[in-house]
């Protein structure tokens, strides 16, 4: 009966892998899609990054050339807007939508953005609770004492602080996001046309975040549901 128990659990986990799967797979598809239609101002992504950032007044943040393929992120601590193969020199609304929204995280750092705090602060709590999650559940499955069960709920507290860190992320995506739109076309950077084409590329880069933070929270889920009530169970 116990095995059962597991192996239907095990499917929240197959649903989060197919939801991160489906979002990730969408956000290279448009990506792909709209790096085929080329801005008119012929502005590369690092070009428009560097306007948007001059924009916001921000002077100290400099702008690198990173490889990959949508591996693009901004570093605040050292203050570094790392731009991917196909965003740096490319002149698709594509690659400029995500360099600006890159630009969006950069304006929250200089802005004090709480979210963008918040998850900055709970970033090193988040990498220590998903490392050391998983190894306290194993062995406090080894004891049938009271021991066993505090280490297993020790073990999901530190899972949830994962958790909370994906949940923390979502306000910071989609503002960034919303501050990229908003930018780029208040400076004309790209036409009111261009612009709902490089919506649609953010608004899938948004989902793979969505799509992660259910993942996390469904497995979760999994763990109360298979160890939450391990007191009772001995």
């Amino acid at each position: 009966m116990g095995y059962y128990y597991f192996d239907a659990t095990y499917w929240l986990v197959i649903i989060g892998a197919v939801i991160c799967m489906i979002a990730s797979a969408r956000v290279k598809m448009t990506y792909r899609k709209y790096s085929a239609y080329r801005s008119s101002t012929g502005m590369t992504g690092a070009q428009a990054a560097e306007r948007i950032l001059h924009y916001a007044g921000i002077y100290d943040v400099t702008i690198q050339h990173v490889s990959g393929e949508l591996t693009d992120h901004y570093n605040p601590s050292r203050k570094t807007l790392n731009l991917s193969d196909s965003v740096y020199g490319s002149s698709s609304v594509a690659a400029i939508g995500v360099a600006a929204h890159e630009c969006g995280h950069a304006i929250q750092h200089q802005q004090g953005y709480a979210p963008l705090t918040v998850r900055a602060a709970i970033v090193p709590f988040a990498k220590f609770g998903s490392g050391l999650a998983w190894p306290l559940i194993l062995i406090g499955l080894f004891f049938t004492s009271n021991t066993g069960t505090l280490l297993i709920h020790i073990g999901i507290i530190c899972f949830s602080l994962a958790v909370a860190f994906q949940l923390v992320t979502l306000p910071v995506e989609f503002n960034a996001s919303g501050r990229a739109l908003q930018i780029l076309g208040q400076q004309g950077i790209l036409t009111e046309g261009e612009l709902p084409y490089t919506k649609k590329v953010l608004k899938a880069a948004a989902l793979t975040y969505v799509a992660s933070a259910a993942a996390a929270i469904l497995q979760l889920l999994r763990l109360v549901l298979l160890f939450g009530g391990r007191s009772r169970n001995d």
